[in-house]
């Protein structure tokens, strides 16, 4: 029960990061035999998955180095990386009850929704700057934390579970303030306001 929980907070966590590397990594590990998926994640050993994926994932590293575009691809992906977390979360939990899987679906979106707001309201901030060089640090920074956190969550569950508590205190305390910068930005792009 705990690797299939790490499993699934593991691939919802990183898909609001690097949801096709996610999968692409998931998958490459059951093909070589060294992660056992549960019967509801088989499908991602598949050759195909595995293609896809990583062709996704290489366009996904790609426009997330690019500054600017990788807020237009993070909005994009808004729609898909957040379904796709609880997607991956209850599949993992697809042999239980169906009370397990609908909760795993909800904590699965839950934990790839906070993933992706605080990487993306993080991202679009550091886009400010005239330089390319913190948005590149920022992604490189993100695609090992990805990476990190799936192999944690697949090999060392209890290592991953105390880093995902730290990973949500942080996040809750940081999203308020991504959120107030957002609507401080967005004011000053807009100028000051005409007097009545």
């Amino acid at each position: 029960m705990l690797e299939t929980a790490a499993l699934a907070a593991g691939m919802s966590w990183a898909s609001g990061l690097r949801l096709y590397l996610a999968v692409l990594t998931a998958g490459v590990l059951a093909k070589l035999g060294w992660l056992q998926l549960p019967g509801g994640l088989d499908v991602l050993a598949s050759w195909w998955v595995i293609g896809i994926a990583g062709v996704l994932a290489v366009a996904e590293f790609v426009a997330d180095k690019v500054p600017g575009f990788d807020t237009v691809w993070d909005s994009i992906q808004t729609f898909i990386r957040i379904p796709a977390g609880a997607v991956l979360a209850a599949a993992a939990f697809g042999h239980m009850d169906p009370q397990w899987i609908v909760g795993a679906g909800l904590i699965g979106g839950t934990l790839a929704g906070t993933a992706h707001a605080a990487k993306a309201g993080t991202r679009a901030l550091i886009n400010v700057s005239p330089e390319p060089f913190s948005n590149w640090l920022a992604s490189f920074t993100e695609d090992i934390t990805a990476a990190g956190g799936l192999l944690l969550a697949f090999f060392l569950p209890v290592v991953f579970f105390v880093l995902l508590a730290v990973f949500l205190i942080v996040a809750i305390w940081l999203i308020p303030k991504l959120w107030r910068g957002m609507r401080r930005l967005h004011a000053s792009l807009r100028g000051p306001r005409a007097p009545d």
